[in-house]
């Protein structure tokens, strides 16, 4: 199961990097956000797949009985999730600026610190 998440994750990465390099913004955000979500898998796939009992502990017992899921890399996944939604709000209000601003999401095509040579 690990070596198919793991595929998963190449894929992902892939295409996000296929998207952050196609010169568009809203493209690059959309990479960004397939970026963020193979790295939550990664993490993810991290913490070992295996199936365990909720990481609890009986009252009076020191440890948790049997075979527990591993919580940490779930906490790290959700905190995760959150910075991402936070950081892709974000972008899409500098894309929705810019796009009133300057009339077009084309890095190339952004001029506005520097002119070009002919004054437009």
């Amino acid at each position: 199961m690990e070596l198919l998440l793991a595929i998963v994750c190449g894929a992902l990465v892939a295409a996000a990097v296929y998207l952050m390099l196609a010169g568009d913004m809203l493209r690059f955000v959309f990479g960004l956000l397939l970026m963020s979500n193979a790295a939550n898998l990664v993490i993810f796939t991290g913490g070992r797949l295996t199936e365990g009992a909720p990481a609890l502990i009986a009252e009076g017992a020191d440890a948790p009985a049997g075979m527990v899921a591993n919580a940490l890399p779930q906490a790290l996944v959700l905190t995760a999730i959150v910075i991402g939604f936070g950081l892709f709000a974000f972008a899409v209000v500098l894309l929705l600026r810019a796009w009133t601003e300057l009339g077009t999401l084309r890095g190339d095509e952004m001029r506005l610190a520097e002119p070009e040579e002919d004054g437009r």
